[in-house]
């Protein structure tokens, strides 16, 4: 297969039967590594950088301390997963285990707001000017450079009174001990589009969704 072949959504799981440190979740191939200390997630990151460069193939890192967060995606192919991809997430795990580090998908949580509203086009362009974001296809709105969550606006007759609530994305995974605290919390929980999202309510009645890969592609 080319390497710059956009995978479909059954070979990116097929891949990852073969990468255990790595989840799939917006789109993307997902990480995050925990070294021994500072020093190490940085040497770490150096590795990673010249595996980057001899593949003329760069994934979005933060560096965090002793953890580095890193998303795989081609940005040349749609911000889409290819084979080009894996095979990086391949390079990146063995120099991961040489280097000692610990895979930790518990830390993946992926932000974005959602604004509900019955005329997207009377609001969109006003959060597009103000974040200096760039609109996607699918009208949601994300920064160019990956620092900010995304924005995306959810269109219904019936608008929430909050009008705001948060979409956080976790591995499917890790999804569970997530929701049973919340409920430790006292927090409502809807699991009418489970597994793809669980609508949240606080005790003052804020919105919130815990959002897996599960169903995603379906919806």
């Amino acid at each position: 297969m080319p390497a710059k072949d956009v995978l479909t959504t059954e070979q990116v799981h097929a891949n990852l039967t073969a990468l255990p440190q790595w989840r799939y979740g917006q789109g993307a191939l997902r990480t995050a590594l925990k070294c021994e200390s500072s020093a190490s997630a940085l040497a770490l990151f150096a590795t990673i950088g010249a595996l980057a460069q001899e593949a003329n193939h760069h994934p979005d890192i933060d560096w965090r301390y002793n953890t580095l967060f890193i998303t795989l995606t081609s940005h040349d192919a749609g911000s889409k997963v290819t084979a080009r991809d894996a095979a990086l997430a391949r390079s990146i795990s063995a120099e991961a285990t040489s280097a000692g580090a610990d895979a930790k998908p518990e830390l993946l949580h992926t932000v974005e707001i959602a604004i509900d509203t019955e005329d997207v086009d009377a609001i969109s362009e006003s959060w597009r000017l103000a974040l200096g974001y760039k609109r996607q296809e699918d009208g949601s709105l994300v920064d160019p450079f990956g620092r900010g969550p995304a924005l995306w606006f959810q269109k219904t007759t019936t608008p929430n009174a909050n009008r705001l609530h948060l979409d956080i994305t976790v591995p499917f995974s890790e999804s569970a001990p997530i929701l049973d605290g919340l409920q430790a919390t006292g927090a409502s929980l809807d699991h009418g589009a489970a597994p793809r999202f669980v609508v949240a309510t606080d005790a003052q009645g804020n919105r919130f969704c815990v959002c897996t890969e599960k169903g995603r592609e379906a919806g």
